[in-house]
């Protein structure tokens, strides 16, 4: 199979060689014709015939060098065309030359160099645009009996959209048409497939087209006209898909694979994420990374995205075995074995901390080992303290002990002006950083921001299991919003806070506007196929702890804006650390001779003190 592989691959490289040197021979034979109107005189002829094997062997030799033999010729593009201009300027500047010198005494033809430069820019370019023509139009097939499908977009991705869907019959689908959201390109036609009209008459040309599928290929278009396409679909029995963004697919091309299910995140409409990465890569690339609950749903994804900016060395720090496991097989599976390692230990356990640390040397650790859960933190305050607040000092202190150069909290929105157990050992968790960087050189920063979808245990695959279940979905209150965003956003986020951080910060995400949690259920519903009268929702009371509405920002605190528009930088009151510190260790001293309600009114205590 290899042999034949390789054969082939040879084969059509020296069938380009070939071709190109026809080329090359024909349009120096078509520049002297030109020249002599048709009709070569004997001496010059003579220069042809002298001449042209020197020519031919430049051009392919400048060829190979600017890479013309690489490209494929089905992928023809602008690239490929300056390319092409670059290698024939080159080869006709030492050709030109080697004529100067080789017939400096002899009468020779000069602007037959300069048609020929013409010519063979026409010929090559020609050729392999050509080629991409009929390659493309042989696979456009026409499809009489597929399956009628509109696409929403009449944009970059909705037209490489409709060129894979036609080049691909077996898929089945017929395009009938696009929709867009400016009116200026209705009428226009795409591949010979027409804009139809603007996003509003959906309804109307679903009925009149008789459309089968709806596919929304402009990532450009917000969460709300996304909700409001499903529903008109819905509503005229209308399956509806999208694609993802352009930025997001490899080498920028949409493969028709890549046509997915409209998620959660479709409807929530975050905005793509322009990072400074140049930044991210000063302080990650080639450093040694440690990452605490390196299994959790922030904690793997940020392995991955560090992964993503080559560091020297990865180490993952996981208690819970199974999960550690998981990310182990998945890094393997990506050839990552050499860059990571895997360690199975627990944030309480500081000896363990210290020994890792002063193994593997870390530079950067990102802590997002956590207990998360509001109602479990409620009822288990002892061991949210213990988690929370002790796991917190014993990484950021052997950071400290072990000349780490940045330490990054992950802290949450539930921090602000707490009232459940986890919001204000997270409040705590961020003083320790704030205390600990005003007397070590480590630095420390914190990155607060709110839920993010489909974590471990959160609200979305709650309400899945709900929804297969057949109901009810349980809501707290009626009233009550979240602040969501995605897990590969905040991960993103986090790690330019990360860049930008100089110790002693603490940045909060910008979340966008709050989301209903009864709005996002009825999403939920009508994405699994369901209407909102099918599944019941039931309002259980609100649990010791949460909000209806969570706040981002302290009365006692005030938002400055960065360098990067979705991190903002929180002021802060200043505080004594030491004694923060004292208060710290006698609470934690006494911690397990408390009862629950002396735990809670401590840790509030401290909080309100400080």
């Amino acid at each position: 199979m290899t042999f034949n592989t390789s054969w082939k691959a040879s084969w059509k490289l020296y069938t380009v060689i070939v071709s190109d040197i026809i080329l090359t021979i024909l349009s120096y034979w078509l520049s002297y014709l030109l020249r002599f109107n048709f009709a070569i005189p004997d001496i010059y002829m003579g220069h042809f015939l002298k001449s042209c094997p020197v020519l031919v062997a430049l051009r392919v030799i400048t060829f190979h060098v600017f890479g013309l033999y690489k490209g494929m010729w089905r992928y023809a593009s602008m690239n490929d065309l300056i390319r092409i201009l670059k290698a024939i300027t080159a080869g006709t500047v030492v050709f030109s030359a080697y004529v100067a010198f080789y017939f400096m005494a002899l009468s020779f033809p000069r602007s037959v160099i300069i048609i020929d430069w013409f010519i063979i820019i026409t010929f090559l370019g020609g050729s392999r645009f050509v080629y991409r023509f009929f390659r493309e139009f042989k696979g456009m097939s026409t499809i009489t009996n597929g399956k009628k499908v509109l696409i929403i977009g009449a944009s970059d991705e909705g037209e490489m959209l409709l060129r894979e869907l036609k080049k691909n019959p077996k898929m089945n689908y017929k395009p009938v048409g696009f929709l867009d959201r400016s009116t200026e390109r209705k009428g226009r036609r795409i591949h010979d497939v027409p804009v139809l009209g603007v996003i509003e008459d959906l309804g109307k040309i679903i009925r009149k087209k008789k459309v089968e599928e709806v596919i929304v290929a402009d990532p450009s278009i917000n969460g709300k006209a996304v909700r409001e396409i499903m529903t008109v679909c819905r509503d005229n029995g209308v399956h509806c898909k999208t694609v993802p963004a352009i930025a997001d697919i490899l080498r920028g091309r949409i493969n028709i694979t890549q046509i997915r299910e409209i998620n959660i995140e479709d409807l929530l409409g975050r905005e793509h994420i322009e990072l400074d990465r140049e930044k991210i890569k000063a302080y990650l690339s080639g450093k040694r990374v440690m990452v605490t609950g390196a299994a959790g749903s922030i904690g793997s994804e940020l392995c991955r995205q560090i992964m993503g900016v080559e560091p020297e060395k990865l180490i993952l720090y996981e208690r819970v075995e199974n999960e550690l496991y998981n990310i182990m097989m998945e890094f393997s599976e990506s050839n990552h074995d050499r860059t990571y390692v895997a360690i199975l230990g627990d944030i309480l356990d500081a000896k363990r901390l210290e020994d890792v640390m002063k193994t593997y040397k870390p530079q950067v650790i990102f802590h997002t080992a956590a207990y998360k859960h509001v109602p479990i933190t409620e009822a288990h305050p002892y061991e949210s303290v213990r988690n929370n607040i002790i796991g917190t000092m014993n990484v950021a202190l052997c950071s400290a002990k072990c000349n780490v150069e940045k330490f990054v909290l992950i802290s949450t929105d539930k921090a602000v002006e707490p009232i459940s157990i986890m919001g204000a050992t997270k409040r705590v968790a961020e003083l320790i950083c704030q205390g600990l960087n005003q007397i070590e050189k480590t630095r420390y920063i914190a990155v607060r921001f709110g839920n993010v979808l489909n974590s471990a245990g959160s609200v979305i695959p709650l309400f899945k299991q709900q929804i297969e279940r057949g109901g009810p979905i349980t809501i707290t209150h009626p009233a009550m919003t979240r602040y969501f965003m995605s897990i590969p956003e905040a991960v993103q986020l986090v790690m330019q806070a990360g860049a930008m951080g100089k110790g002693g910060e603490i940045f909060v995400l910008e979340m966008g506007e709050p989301v209903k949690i009864v709005d996002l259920a009825n999403d939920m519903i009508k994405l699994m196929g369901y209407s909102p009268e099918d599944i019941e929702i039931i309002y259980t009371g609100l649990r010791p702890g949460e909000r209806i509405e969570e706040i981002l920002i302290g009365e006692d605190e005030e938002v400055e804006v960065t360098s990067h528009e979705k991190i903002m930088l929180l002021k802060t009151p200043l505080f004594d650390w030491q004694d923060m510190k004292r208060r710290l260790d006698e609470f934690i001293a006494k911690t397990s001779n408390l009862n629950e309600a002396e735990i809670k009114e401590t840790l509030f205590s401290i909080i309100k003190r400080r």
